[in-house]
């Protein structure tokens, strides 16, 4: 899968260690932690074998920052991007979790499993049609999945029933009557047809899909309407809302960066923003402004990352604040305030003050 090395299982394994070791320390260094200054977003390339929470301690240890949390979380069976906010910027979770995320992912056919995916016990068997190896029907089948559909999240997952854990009560060998939830699938393309080493087929699948959507059970599915079985092999996120593996760092290179893998939260956000500099002290206190005191450019995208602090990237924007609209306030050049705009009254209002402003790369 795209984004994996050769030392993925390595650097789960040394993650995991140096976490659990400092984590015997955390009590002591409770009044160190949360004194870092930091306030950041940056995008871990996670690897297979990591829980997502294992990531957020790592990272923990690197900083030296208590506040930190991710903005989606990814199964130890997948790898790819886990944006990490730290510091204050954790605030800005609220506003990264709603994005459609996009994946590639290896469908196993020939049987499901206790988790929708291989690291799940097997439960139901089925023959596979050979038509699954057909690549024209493939792609043609890939193709159809374009648009809404009707989805039963995985029994292990994390949404709650009556306060319980669906996977806490699947662990227990209770049964919790999961809702089904309307996705979207925006994107949806075949890669490659191959075979494991079993002998079942599989398909290589690209898929944007919309906030909420589990690829876990998606594959499931999917192997149910072909009239067989079916489970996710391996599974790898590209990207989530505006921010790319590109962007995305390994454990290792966090490290060695710290502060310089930042990423650009205008560009996370995907929001137009405003330099605010003249009203700082009115922005820092979270005071409502007046229309003109918010002069907005438009949202900037991954290909400025590399200038996004020079004033060429810096494009004026011709449309008025809608109402209801979300925009980034930049106060010296970090992000200090998301501020929504009430065409009632015809101000800013603000919706969220940073403390600390986010960090700009």
């Amino acid at each position: 899968m795209p984004g994996e090395t050769e030392n993925v299982g390595r650097e789960a394994a040394h993650f995991a260690e140096q976490t659990s070791q400092n984590s015997r320390n955390q009590r002591t260094k409770k009044s160190k932690r949360g004194q870092s200054g930091l306030s950041l977003l940056v995008a871990v390339n996670k690897p297979i074998g990591m829980t997502s929470h294992d990531v957020v301690n790592a990272v923990r240890r690197i900083f030296g920052e208590r506040r930190v949390g991710h903005t989606g979380t990814l199964d130890p069976l997948a790898t790819g991007v886990l944006p990490i906010c730290i510091g204050p910027a954790t605030r800005l979770d609220n506003y990264l979790t709603g994005s459609n995320k996009r994946y590639r992912v290896r469908i196993a056919f020939g049987y499901e499993t206790t988790t929708d995916d291989s690291e799940g016990e097997r439960t139901l068997s089925a023959p596979v049609s050979e038509l699954l190896r057909n690549e024209s029907y493939a792609d043609s089948f890939v193709s159809s999945l374009i648009g809404k559909h009707e989805q039963i999240p995985p029994l292990y997952s994390a949404i709650k029933v009556n306060g319980v854990k669906s996977y806490e009560a699947a662990r227990n060998g209770k049964e919790i009557d999961l809702s089904p939830r309307i996705i979207e699938i925006f994107e949806s393309q075949l890669l490659e047809i191959g075979e494991l080493e079993e002998g079942f087929p599989y398909w290589e699948v690209d898929f944007l899909v919309s906030k909420g959507t589990y690829v876990r059970s998606l594959a499931r599915d999917i192997g149910r309407m072909m009239g067989t079985a079916a489970h996710v092999d391996s599974l790898h996120r590209s990207s989530t809302g505006f921010i790319t593996e590109e962007q995305a760092v390994s454990l290792h290179t966090l490290e060695q960066l710290k502060e310089l893998a930042a990423i650009d939260p205008l560009v996370a956000l995907g929001l137009r923003y405003a330099f605010a500099d003249e009203v700082e002290r009115f922005v820092a206190s979270g005071n409502a402004l007046k229309k003109s005191q918010l002069v907005l450019n438009e949202a900037l995208v991954s290909e400025t990352l590399d200038i996004c602090k020079c004033t060429s990237s810096v494009v004026r924007s011709a449309l008025d604040p809608s109402d209801g609209e979300t925009v980034c306030v930049v106060v010296k050049n970090r992000l200090k305030a998301l501020y929504t705009y009430s065409q009632d009254k015809d101000i800013w209002k603000a919706n969220c003050v940073f403390s600390t402003g986010i960090r700009r790369n």
